[in-house]
Formats: structure tokens, sequence, C-alpha cells
């Protein structure tokens, strides 16, 4: 793909633009994967999304590779070890809010229903196909990300403010905000439909 045909936040760095060109936007309807990306853009707040993918692998051994059950049972003396954990992010209610929230999917599988169809839900199953031509029309929330933090926060769920809804819903093809004159923009189309 070339450079300048690509979305213009993702240049600058080989593991950035493998991450736009292989997942970003591509729907995701795996539970696992799904909350893997609820604990890092919820790491992510306040800080760049490159800090968040250069520490990935290193929150994907810390966190158990993201396994709900797991994280779940995490008790205090596992948050004192990834306090001490220099390869995430050590703040203390960010790694709390990843242990509610795996208790918290828990809860909803509990009920018969997946974190896929619980978040999903919010755009009918079918991600939104945004037509933007620059990076200054691409919002950082929507009253469709509103809806899903309203939603998420009524189950219990926290750090998830309507923008790190907006950036979850971006990464996991929910909405569709490749420019559209980014190849990924039609590719992550096609696999909509």
């Amino acid at each position: 793909m070339k450079e300048n045909s690509r979305c213009e936040w993702c240049h600058g760095s080989k593991l950035y633009t493998d991450y736009h060109d292989e997942e970003w936007g591509t729907p995701l309807f795996d539970d696992r994967m799904l909350f893997e990306f609820l604990v890092l853009e919820g790491a992510q707040a306040g800080l760049s999304w490159i800090t968040i993918l250069n520490k990935r692998e290193n929150y994907r051994r810390a966190f158990d590779e993201f396994v709900p059950e797991k994280v779940a049972r995490y008790d205090e003396q596992k948050v004192a070890i990834l306090l001490g954990d220099a390869g995430i992010v050590r703040n203390k209610l960010k790694l709390r809010s990843a242990i509610n929230n795996a208790q918290r999917m828990l809860d909803l599988k509990a009920s018969g229903i997946s974190l896929s169809d619980f978040i999903w839900d919010v755009v009918d199953g079918r991600p939104i196909q945004n037509k933007f031509e620059t990076k200054q029309e691409v919002p950082a929330s929507t009253p469709v990300s509103d809806l899903l933090c309203k939603k998420m926060k009524h189950a219990g769920f926290n750090f998830v403010g309507s923008t790190i809804c907006y950036a979850l819903m971006q990464a996991t093809g929910m909405v569709n905000d490749h420019l559209i004159r980014c190849p990924r923009h039609r590719e992550c189309s096609e696999h909509a439909l």
C-alpha cells in the first residue's frame, strides 16, 4: 500500500502501519479479542495509541492473553504485580477497571449474552460505513458511542466513556473510519457484507 494513500494517523512506524493495514476497522466478533481491545482502549486514555501498541505484547503476557475468566479472578496481589510491571501502563484505576470489566463480561455471559452481541447491538450488528475525506472530519465520539457508553456503564463496565467507546468501535470495525482514499476503506466495507 502506498504511504500517501493510507490514513494519515498511522505513518511513521511499521507497527502502526501494520496495525492499520491488518487490523484497524476490520469487523471483529471474537469475545476474547473484543475484551483485549476494551482493556487496551481504556489503558490508552490520555496516552497515544502507538504507546499502547508498543506495549501490546507485554499486556498479553501480563493479562494472561486476555482470557476474561483469568482476569476476573485477579486479586490485590496480582494488582501489585501489575503495578510493578514496566511493560504496561501502571495505573491502578486502569488495572482495576480491566478486572472489573472482565467480571462484567462474565456476568453477561452467565445471562446468555456474549460481549460481541452486547456491543454490536448498538449498530444492529452491521458496521457503520463513513465516507470521510480528511482526518479532521473523523469525530472523537458520536451519538452511537454515547449510547454504547451509557449501555456499558449501566451494565457495570468502567473506563468506557464515549471517546473510549468510539475508539473501540473504530478498532473493532463497528464503524469504518478509514478515509475514502485509503484502500482499507474498501476492504473493511467488503468485510462488512
